[in-house]
């Protein structure tokens, strides 16, 4: 009975996609579908077969959690520090073991533990109405300036990318500056918080919003494509890479690492050095806008028309990882 017991299960484990040879099973908050010549490029160059699930990085991790030892996840993806710092955090993540990872990416855009990398960054700028700002921040300490009142766009205070950006001062300055900051930048707003970072770039241009904050690439995206309330008036958009004269410009990070479950973990392994391949590379940087993050491949053209700048060499674990005191700032000041 129990030798036909064990069949059975081993009968399963054979059939299951998770478990079945020559397949990686990718958790991906990516959801740009630009990234489907990376899967079919990926397929075509190893003959692994890529199985996909695309929702919310806090979705996945959840059900990462709950499968357990049963996972069927190899490779989790998401698109900023704070998510990818939680689940490594969270034990959901193991070591890559890979002397790629290490020889291509930078120390500061990958994991001390050796869990994750970064596989790509997006700069945090500071947008300005050409016409109606005469003096536009230089610092993101500048956002907080009384001289800005009633002039600042943001989105919603729990937006991962205001968190990473509250968590970075949090990592240069401390708590105590962190939230003068934060109320500072509250009381400056021209509105509420709210939309994705198109909506404020487009504010700029509706005269809603004097200044906007905003990763560089939804810029980008208005110079390739035509985006709706952006692109006709983009040129009356100015740019400012924040702290070249200090700290350097604010990047967050798309990251990748091994799920500690993995059933297929030397495919995991193989597609998280696939994506450090000059092709992938080149692929994420043309289909998203997105810098990448090995030496030598260069961004889109029209993110190079932004020009070079000096990035924040904080290892971006650090700011991933005070997430939760970021929010708790956010909302002591009452920031939406």
């Amino acid at each position: 009975m129990q030798r036909h017991l064990l069949s059975a299960i081993a009968l399963i484990a054979m059939a299951s996609p998770a478990f079945a040879q020559g397949e990686v099973n990718i958790y991906s908050s990516r959801h740009y579908d630009t990234d489907d010549a990376l899967y079919s490029d990926f397929e075509e160059s190893t003959g692994i077969t890529v199985n996909r699930i695309e929702d919310d990085a806090n979705v996945l991790m959840e059900r990462m959690r709950s499968e357990g030892e049963l996972g069927a996840a190899d490779v989790f993806i998401t698109v900023d520090a704070a998510r990818i710092a939680i689940a490594d955090n969270g034990g959901l993540l193991q070591p890559m073991g890979s002397e790629v990872v290490n020889e291509k990416v930078p120390a500061e855009l990958r994991s001390a533990d050796d869990n994750w990398t970064a596989i790509s960054t997006r700069a945090r700028l500071i947008f300005f109405d050409k016409d109606g700002v005469e003096n536009p921040p230089q610092t993101y300490q500048d956002l907080a300036d009384p001289q800005y009142e009633g002039m600042i766009c943001t989105r919603s205070s729990s937006n991962t990318y205001m968190l990473s950006l509250l968590g970075s001062i949090i990592a240069h300055e401390g708590e105590e500056a962190a939230r003068e900051w934060a109320e500072g930048v509250k009381n400056n707003l021209a509105r509420d918080p709210q939309g994705g970072d198109t909506d404020q770039l487009r504010g700029i241009i509706s005269g809603e919003c004097p200044i906007a904050v905003a990763n560089h690439y939804y810029y980008a995206r208005g110079l390739r494509n035509e985006v709706a309330g952006l692109t006709e008036g983009i040129d009356q958009i100015g740019i400012v890479f924040p702290n070249q004269e200090t700290t350097g410009t604010h990047v967050n990070i798309s990251a990748a690492g091994i799920a500690a479950n993995a059933p297929n973990v030397d495919n995991a392994r193989a597609f998280i050095e696939y994506l450090l391949t000059p092709r992938a590379q080149e692929l994420i940087a043309n289909g998203n806008d997105e810098y990448p993050v090995v030496e030598g491949v260069e961004a889109a053209p029209e993110v190079l028309e932004l020009g070079d700048f000096k990035r924040d060499e904080l290892n971006v674990g650090e700011f991933g990882n005070f997430s939760d005191e970021a929010q708790r700032i956010y909302n002591e000041v009452g920031y939406k």
